[in-house]
């Protein structure tokens, strides 16, 4: 199998903690390391199926289909096209309006509607991904791997994600509480932009596990 052209990006996991942390309005440094986490969300069964994974034979390498070398130039259109919607949105992007008549309703569902393109877009990417390495014996067993970690974290990571709507609603009415009665636009304003930021920095994140599969593929000599 031929290996698919890539260049890995760095990990966005702590951007995105910052961004979190600061909207949140706590230490972004507070709470367990990641290390720590991480160790709690996989329980007993779970850690018997990563186990498995990772003792697991490898595929024939008869058996490998074609390869798909049209991956990398779909995982970086698909990345570009979200974050075009993302830095793109009317809602985001327009003046500022007068508080009055602002409502966070509409803003919690647009952040819904990217979250949800994201997980779609990036979880048809990744399936694809793990295909092509399953089909090479040398990336057989990282497929598999990769495979039980998002069984694995999949459900934790739903649930974390699905609560960054609720963040931004506490900060959302924070900047409104805190605003000067003299510019009452610019704390939405400042708003939109931290909301935006969130959104590119968990697109960033969610990108993570097609990151590290497409850089996996990647030829040697390309890998910087």
């Amino acid at each position: 199998m031929t290996p698919v052209s890539s260049h890995p990006t760095p990990v966005a996991g702590p951007v995105f903690v910052r961004l979190l942390a600061r909207v949140a309005g706590v230490d972004a440094g507070a709470g367990p390391p990641l290390a720590a986490t991480l160790a709690q969300w996989i329980d007993w069964p779970r850690a018997v199926v990563l186990a498995g994974a990772l003792d697991g034979r490898l595929p024939d390498e008869a058996t490998a289909p074609e390869p798909d070398g049209d991956i990398a130039a779909a995982c970086t259109q698909a990345r570009a096209q979200l974050r075009g919607e993302i830095l793109g949105d009317r809602l985001l992007a327009a003046e500022a309006q007068d508080e009055a008549a602002i409502d966070f309703a509409p803003l919690r569902a647009r952040y819904v509607a990217h979250q949800r393109a994201a997980l779609v877009a990036t979880g048809r990417l990744r399936g694809r991904l793990r295909e092509l390495c399953a089909a090479c014996a040398p990336l057989a067993r990282l497929a598999e791997v990769d495979a039980a970690m998002e069984q694995i974290l999949a459900p934790r990571e739903h649930a974390l994600l699905s609560g960054v709507p609720d963040l931004l609603a506490g900060h959302f009415e924070r900047l409104r509480q805190q605003a000067p009665a003299a510019t009452p636009a610019a704390w939405l304003a400042r708003f939109r932009h931290d909301m935006r930021e969130l959104l590119l920095a968990e697109l960033d994140l969610r990108f993570s596990p097609v990151d590290a599969l497409l850089a996996a593929l990647a030829p040697a000599d390309q890998t910087p």
